[in-house]
């Protein structure tokens, strides 16, 4: 089954690069990464470029100008480039485990999407975090982020590398499986059969609005954010806004009402081949 990571930026350059090399030593290799990139400039076409040469993978670079915030857009023209059977999905500002595409592929089932974890990092620890210790698998590590200034929470537990303990872990949560941007995936046929991501959304439940499409063709969420995990670099939100937040919800709220499994406001909409379910 060949895989492919799509994972969105937007002038991080920094953060992009410890987060590709975070997918330059995974336990299993995707086939395929893209960053998604909603308009970044210079910096972060040098970071691409530099991985490309050192890449065990294909790394694709999609780009569109900067008009504000259209990760949704930007989603989508990535998906339309996707050439795996399955696709996972993260964020430029967030640092793989390990064991993260191994366990993607590991844990797929048809008729399901994966529902990952992520650990927030304060900026104090995110500061000690350069490229040498993601390349020694150790910035993921709670051991690590603990002697760095990390306090001792409990979501630090979606870090822990067993399997059998994330199992239990995900059967006692009360949390329910949603579509996560920085953490989740399903079958590249599903996603086209959606027609990706619905772009009148901006920031505020863009990514979950996906989900509740898909649970609403069938495609149920499994969770796995013990079993599966990365940690998010901090950085500043400049495009959040509570009317944007609002006109989500309500997107959001139709997508539940009326049970849709679609949407037309996509870019991907009759342009590409919408293969059987799995």
């Amino acid at each position: 089954m060949r895989s492919t990571v799509i994972l969105s930026t937007y002038n991080q350059p920094r953060w992009l690069e410890l987060v590709l090399t975070g997918f330059l030593v995974q336990t299993r290799h995707p086939d395929q990464v893209i960053v998604a990139d909603d308009g970044s400039g210079a910096d972060t076409r040098s970071v691409i470029t530099a991985m490309q040469q050192q890449a065990p993978f294909q790394l694709d670079h999609v780009w569109h100008e900067d008009q504000g915030f259209r990760k949704t857009r930007i989603l989508n023209a990535a998906l339309a480039k996707a050439e795996g059977d399955y696709v996972i999905f993260t964020d430029g500002d967030c640092i793989p485990t390990p064991t993260f595409v191994e366990r993607h592929l590991q844990l797929a089932a048809p008729h399901r999407f994966l529902s990952g974890g992520y650990v927030k990092l304060p900026m104090a620890v995110c500061e000690h975090i350069t490229v040498e210790p993601v390349r020694l698998r150790q910035a993921t590590s709670p051991t690590w982020l603990r002697a760095h200034g990390m306090p001792a929470v409990s979501a630090l537990l979606k870090l822990q590398r067993s399997l059998a303990v994330g199992r239990c872990l995900d059967a006692l949560t009360t949390t329910r499986p949603t579509w996560n941007g920085h953490n989740a995936s399903t079958w590249r046929n599903v996603l086209w059969a959606a027609n990706g991501f619905d772009e009148r959304m901006v920031y505020g439940g863009e990514d979950r609005e996906l989900g509740e499409r898909l649970e609403n063709a069938g495609i149920r969420g499994r969770q796995v954010r013990y079993r599966i995990g990365c940690v998010h670099l901090d950085h500043s939100r400049g495009y959040v806004s509570p009317e944007g937040i609002a006109a989500n919800n309500a997107i959001r709220e139709e997508t539940r009402r009326s049970g849709r499994t679609t949407t037309t406001h996509s870019s991907l909409a009759g342009n590409l081949p919408h293969e059987p379910t799995v």
